[in-house]
């Protein structure tokens, strides 16, 4: 009935919009149904976009975020581009790769022929200026939604809202990056600081609005000095691409520094800030078992085709080109990647020694890293879980000077509990999966000696105890041993559970713990439910600490079973 209203009288729309702030969760299904009917008629028809577009575009700019799910789902549809934080381990690890690899193992579903649409979509939105203020809006809804919306909504709501809002950032700000010219981006898309202080587009957004255009400017300064003075020798691409980085990033390294208070910058080196948050999973490691598990498929798939006697031959022969074809894509792709990866390796090995600066205590330089770095972008995107996880591995490999790793996972593992009670939905999954990954790096030292001697052993960043020496008066730092680390890791499991089960009061009692699974607060019990499936990898690997959570969790079983069933659900699983 209200479709064939707004049908027939346009002038009803907005008021028809404004009202659907009364809908139940079930109402919104079928719009999101009509959503996705959009998204898919758009993507096989000509059909105007700029309308669209700019609806939502408006709709934005008067605070009202729920017509995102139409921009969600055309961007899905026409550009094959999904968003989602249920991937599996597989997927992920082939998100890590490259465009072809991403397309081929990354997505639930093939992304096929959407060239044309996607071109479409692109040319809507720089035809009408529309790429950029898009962008923006969503980042500063996504903020903006807690305080517009926090005290009239549910609070489960208002984390749906800004999940969605971030959500639908994620997607087309990926969709931008693909598709957009290296020209286009950079022309549109201002310096990391005009975003920040002139925008006010929080810093993580920020970063990951800018960072697709640090790839493309280093990709091309270094393309540029590579056919400027001729060399073959590895050596001397890799210090054309440290020269490339060096004169890409000189400007950011000036630009970040205004982002933060200048007692930042005592601990942590805006050089080393910049590194942070313009690198991504690509650039740290090659993920060789997801290349290998899309190239076995293609083989299989090509004697699946020679095998199959009812396919006429011609249609055979187009298929065996289609599946060889991509095979050989996806093996120059992996060479490609290993090749970046070196030389971004060994530039980082170049810098190391001035990320640190060693003007406060580690504990003080350890907190500034978590809170201005990990902690925003670990929540961010389920990749960018896993790049925090393994970006505080590889300053643990380099040997960094000032860089404490026992403080920093210590510090991680203790205080799980402030950063999961402020989490959306989402974001506890995220979170979930950084937690795992550093569980895994964890885990893996302590099982074997061998590992530990050979990771740990000799590295600053498992220096633990300072005595003042009897003859000199200065300082000698002892390293920690596989047996005592072993005793680490077991206090840090019991901490992990004890964090997941009592809450401490987050306000004025730092030590009155009360029961954080009993307190009834819907969206801790949610939250820490979401963290538990996310590590069950790793966690709990002690029998008594494993033994005390079951039986708390099957506790909620029976509590939620009628009064909150999502709940019950979640502990079930």
């Amino acid at each position: 009935m209200i479709l064939s209203q707004i049908q027939w009288y346009d002038n009803l729309i907005t008021p028809v919009v404004d009202s659907l702030k009364y809908l139940t969760s079930l109402n919104y299904d079928v719009l999101a149904c009509l959503a996705s009917l959009c998204g898919a008629v758009f993507r096989k028809y000509p059909i105007e976009l700029a309308g669209l577009l700019q609806y939502v575009t408006n709709q934005l700019k008067a605070g009202k975020s729920f017509d995102l799910l139409i921009l969600k789902e055309v961007v899905q549809k026409m550009a094959g581009i999904e968003i989602t934080d249920e991937m599996t381990v597989e997927q992920l690890e082939a998100m890590t790769g490259g465009e072809q690899l991403k397309a081929e193992g990354g997505y639930f579903g093939q992304i096929r022929n959407t060239k044309k649409s996607s071109q479409r979509l692109k040319d809507a939105l720089l035809d009408h200026e529309l790429a950029l203020p898009l962008c923006l809006l969503m980042a500063q809804q996504r903020n903006g939604v807690v305080f517009s919306e926090g005290g009239e909504k549910h609070l489960k709501l208002v984390g749906k809202l800004y999940d969605q809002c971030h959500d639908t950032l994620v997607q087309f700000g990926g969709f931008l990056a693909s598709n957009l010219s290296t020209e286009d981006y950079i022309k549109r898309v201002p310096s990391v600081d005009v975003l920040c202080n002139q925008f006010h587009t929080p810093h993580d957004a920020a970063f990951f609005l800018s960072r697709p255009m640090y790839a493309h400017q280093i990709l091309s300064k270094y393309d540029e000095l590579k056919k400027a003075e001729k060399g073959n020798r590895q050596q001397q691409k890799v210090h054309k691409y440290i020269a490339a980085c060096e004169q890409v990033m000189a400007p950011v390294h000036e630009a970040v520094v205004s982002l933060h208070l200048p007692k930042v910058w005592d601990d942590l080196r805006p050089q080393f800030y910049a590194t942070f948050w313009s690198l991504t999973m690509y650039d740290l490691a090659v993920p060789h078992n997801a290349y290998d598990r899309e190239v076995n498929k293609l083989k299989m798939q090509i004697k699946a085709i020679d095998e199959n006697t009812e396919m006429p031959l011609n249609k055979k022969k187009k298929e065996k080109e289609r599946c060889t074809a991509l095979q050989d894509k996806l093996q120059e792709e992996e060479k490609k990647q290993l090749e970046h990866v070196q030389r971004v390796l060994h530039r980082l090995k170049l810098e190391k020694d001035n990320w640190l600066l060693a003007k406060s205590t580690k504990n003080e330089t350890i907190t500034k890293f978590l809170q201005l770095c990990i902690f925003p972008r670990c929540v961010f995107s389920a990749i960018d879980a896993v790049y925090c996880a393994r970006f505080v591995e590889l300053v643990h490999q380099q040997k960094t000077p000032n860089f404490c790793t026992l403080l920093c996972y210590d510090r991680v593992f203790s205080d799980i509990i402030y950063t999961v009670a402020s989490c959306t939905e989402n974001e506890s999954r995220r979170y979930g999966r950084f937690l795992c990954c550093m569980l895994e790096t964890v885990t893996r030292w302590h099982s074997d000696r061998a590992i530990y001697e050979k990771e740990c052993g000799n590295y600053p960043g498992f220096l633990t105890i300072f005595r003042a020496s009897g003859f000199d008066g200065g300082n000698k730092a002892d390293q920690l041993d596989y047996e005592n680390f072993r005793h680490v890791v077991h206090k840090w499991h019991y901490k992990l559970t004890k964090r997941l089960m009592y809450r401490k009061n987050l306000c004025f009692f730092p030590q009155a713990s009360v029961h954080c699974l009993e307190t009834g607060e819907y969206t801790h019990i949610r939250n820490i439910l979401i963290v538990l499936t996310k590590i069950l990898p790793w966690y709990p690997k002690v029998l008594n600490l494993g033994q005390a959570l079951e039986c708390r969790v099957h506790k909620i079983c029976q509590e939620e079973k009628e009064k909150r069933p999502d709940l019950y659900a979640l502990a079930m699983g």
